[in-house]
């Protein structure tokens, strides 16, 4: 009777810290943090804020999205690399702190290429070309023309030094043989609110930031990047159709986590990123904003993601831009 006592007891144990094994293992088993790299008002913001309830839903635990803005994006992927690689704590990746700021600085802040759990891939967008309505030029062509006959004084906004913004104004002034000044914010939001006031000549950003400030008139559009035209802005011609097809381009926006995530997180988050990005309604939600969504899987995500990195650090060697 002892021994039997004995075995039960033991069976027991072993089944009560096999069930405590299973829930310490489950995934989520807290809130996740989503952390945005820009102030509220952007794109990436809209980005979260656009997943925020389809990804709840899929993980049965809140997603709080955590705004740390700051040096183009980089201070929130460098954050990043200090968590714990638990899948509690998640980032939006954008082109400018993966794929430009870190190539700006002679001691980078961190390798994008080495240092991240790539989950995948959410959406894919050409840039608007935008100036105030007011502006005398109606293209993009114009407004080189009238760039060149201020004799230094035109200049450019973007959402941060080393943002995709930043690197747009760089591209328009090495293609177009321009000398535009730059002019960084901290974020997109504000940017578009000085353009709008006067104090700026162009920006170069995404949709989600610039459609519905030129669809209330205040802003107009004077080219856009991607290969074809928006269909937002029909009568909008592309950079290519106005000869200066060295200025195409495109942004992305994808679902990151710190470096070691175990594979079962990865393919868990990946898989619930699929099925959101799948849905109809949020489809549409990125598409009346100019954006695309491509829900690239984890290993293409980052081949990508390896491929914009050449693309732009070519672009930074070549002009000796450095932010240090």
């Amino acid at each position: 009777m002892h021994r039997r006592h004995w075995l039960t007891a033991a069976a027991s144990s072993l089944a009560v810290l096999g069930a405590g094994l299973r829930a310490q293992g489950a995934y989520p088993a807290r809130p996740v943090r989503l952390l945005v790299g820009f102030p509220p008002g952007g794109g990436i913001d809209f980005t979260a804020r656009t997943l925020q309830p389809g990804l709840e839903a899929a993980l049965g635990q809140p997603l709080i999205i955590e705004y740390k803005p700051g040096a183009g994006g980089v201070l929130a992927a460098t954050e990043l690399t200090r968590a714990a690689p638990d899948g509690h704590t998640l980032l939006v990746a954008n082109t400018g702190p993966f794929a430009i700021a870190p190539y700006l600085q002679s001691k980078m802040p961190y390798d994008p290429l080495r240092q991240f759990s790539y989950i995948g891939q959410i959406a894919e967008t050409g840039y608007i070309v935008a100036t105030r309505s007011d502006h005398p030029a109606r293209d993009l062509r114009q407004f080189v023309e009238w760039a060149r006959a201020q004799a230094g004084k035109a200049n450019f906004a973007s959402a941060g030094p080393g943002s995709s913004t930043h690197l747009n104004g760089e591209l328009l002034n090495t293609v177009a043989g321009l000398d535009l000044l730059h002019v960084p914010y901290k974020g997109s939001a504000p940017a578009v609110t000085d353009l709008i006031g006067g104090q700026t000549h162009v920006l170069i950003d995404a949709g989600t930031v610039l459609l519905p400030q030129i669809k209330g008139g205040a802003l107009k559009a004077l080219a856009v990047t991607g290969p074809q035209r928006d269909p937002n802005l029909p009568d909008v011609a592309t950079v290519r159709e106005q000869d200066l097809a060295g200025m195409e381009a495109a942004g992305f926006q994808g679902l990151v986590g710190p470096a070691g995530l175990p594979r079962e997180v990865v393919e868990r988050l990946a898989a619930d990123l699929r099925k959101v990005l799948a849905r109809p309604d949020v489809k549409a939600r990125f598409a009346t904003a100019g954006a695309e969504v491509q829900p690239r899987g984890p290993a293409e995500f980052a081949a990508y993601v390896k491929g914009e990195s050449e693309r732009w650090s070519t672009l930074i060697a070549r002009r000796g831009i450095k932010l240090d």
